[in-house]
């Protein structure tokens, strides 16, 4: 085996590590950009439709298209997450990442076209294309990203995945300023800025290695999870590939050579996982993050003359707090999602239209409760709602995991019932909390076999038995 200096070898795995998160950056300038510009767009939406039918628009059938035009990314990103299973298991985790890429080409090249072709339809068109690359990158990120970094930095690097989409939110709402590319001649370029971080990891991603968990226990090509193609490179020290390697062996011994859909939701082991998944993620995504970061210049406008400033506010709490969860990346997972959960309840959900429509005051505290939601946000779920799935299940099982975990996420973003859904944002934190509090294992520090020993106890027992551990209960 040829030798690597530390250096060389950390440079290689952190290489590979911002390669792949370039894709969460181009996900997060999306969600960020069509916030500030909506009143521009929409109008863009008005002049297409008198150019055709010499009249306007009606309102309410501007309201429609315009909340289809920014939900469609994530129906689109609802129907990607079917295709995570086959795309990670046939042609492995960094290969499916640069596949998916260009429906991120393609879905910016249509929203960049839909101004010169005078059609709202290609915008329409673009954000679903682009809403499939989402609904696939968000899961083959984090799967990328937990198989090749080593145990002891596993959370933090993991966490680096939604640093990159907090850093694209809020240079989405920047570009999208009118002061900048937020204008009437400019707004289809900002849309088509993602273009750029699109080609760079083109350019980077196919010199980085494989994950060796893929080429290990997937196709049980040990020679390249060995030598310099992969683990080596990602490693360098010789005793450390070893141990690694006996490690991935020991974990595959425990596995099955395939698992099905139907064997992911049948298999007793599976359950508690898939039910901690269901619960850390529609928690996550049921507590109002989304309604802000989609509608803060909305929300702001009743009260403040400049408020897409406000919403760069909103961006750059997002980014900050998401830094602070990786620097806190050594506390335990369970006790950063707790917290997120417990600051929610108290603060986030007084900003709720609904109670300042029975409490006028509390209108000028708007703003520094948002930003409260966010951090709290930032600290808990945010970045563990993406990665728990992966840690929680074992390397078969993984890619459908990922793709339940996508699912949850992008069908969770609900945005109905008015201000009273911030009623069900409340509840479901609540819930969240509760069941989190009883159920999700510490995972920092343990090697994935070591976390699914845990599930596994329950193939060997009946239906009835009650799997008791000292910090949490599982029935």
């Amino acid at each position: 085996m040829k030798k690597t200096s530390v250096f060389q070898n950390f440079a290689t795995l952190l290489i590979s590590i911002l390669a792949a998160v370039l894709g969460s950056l181009q996900i997060g300038y999306h969600t960020g950009n069509i916030n500030a510009p909506a009143k521009i767009i929409e109008e863009f939406f008005n002049h297409t439709w008198r150019s055709r039918h010499n009249a306007s628009m009606p309102d309410h059938s501007l309201t429609l298209l315009w909340s289809l035009s920014v939900s469609i990314k994530d129906f689109g990103a609802l129907l990607g997450s079917l295709g995570v299973k086959y795309l990670a298991d046939t042609y492995g985790r960094r290969n499916s990442i640069l596949i998916v890429n260009c429906l991120s080409v393609v879905g910016a090249c249509l929203m960049f076209l839909s101004k010169a072709s005078e059609s709202f339809e290609v915008l329409i068109l673009g954000r679903l294309v682009f809403g499939l690359f989402c609904g696939l990158v968000m899961s083959l990120n984090p799967l990328y990203i937990q198989e090749v970094s080593p145990t002891n930095l596993r959370g933090a690097f993991a966490t680096l995945n939604q640093v990159s989409f907090a850093s694209g939110i809020l240079m989405g709402m920047v570009a999208g300023l009118e002061t900048l590319l937020g204008t009437e001649h400019n707004w289809a370029m900002m849309l088509s800025l993602s273009l750029i971080p699109a080609l760079l990891q083109y350019l980077l991603l196919p010199f980085c290695p494989e994950s060796p968990r893929f080429l290990l226990i997937n196709r049980g090509v040990e020679d390249k999870a060995q030598t310099g193609e992969s683990l080596l490179r990602l490693r360098g020290n010789v005793d450390k590939v070893q141990t690694e390697l006996e490690e991935m062996k020991e974990e595959a011994a425990h596995t099955q050579s395939a698992v099905t859909i139907h064997d992911f939701f049948r298999k007793r082991s599976y359950r508690q996982p898939i039910i901690i998944v269901l619960i850390v993620n529609l928690g996550s995504q049921l507590s109002g993050f989304n309604a802000i970061i989609n509608y803060s210049t909305k929300m702001f406008q009743a009260k403040f003359d400049e408020a897409k400033y406000l919403t760069l506010g909103v961006g750059a709490v997002n980014v900050t707090f998401t830094l602070v969860a990786v620097s806190n990346v050594s506390a335990t997972d369970c006790f950063l999602l707790r917290q997120h959960i417990t600051l929610h309840m108290i603060f986030g959900e007084t900003s709720n239209p609904f109670l300042k429509h029975l409490v006028p005051e509390l209108r000028s505290l708007q703003v520094l409760l948002v930003f409260c939601l966010i951090s709290a946000y930032e600290l808990g779920p945010g970045p563990i709602s993406w990665f728990i799935a992966a840690e929680l299940f074992d390397q078969p099982s993984r890619p459908i995991a990922m793709a339940f975990t996508s699912m949850l996420n992008w069908g969770g973003k609900f945005k109905i019932l008015g201000a009273y859904v911030y009623l069900l944002f409340m509840m479901v934190a609540l819930l969240a909390f509760i069941l989190t509090w009883i159920r999700l294992p510490e995972t920092k520090g343990r090697t994935f076999d070591d976390i699914a020993e845990e599930f596994r106890g329950a193939e060997v027992t009946s239906d009835t038995l009650i799997y008791l551990d000292t910090d949490y209960i599982f029935l």
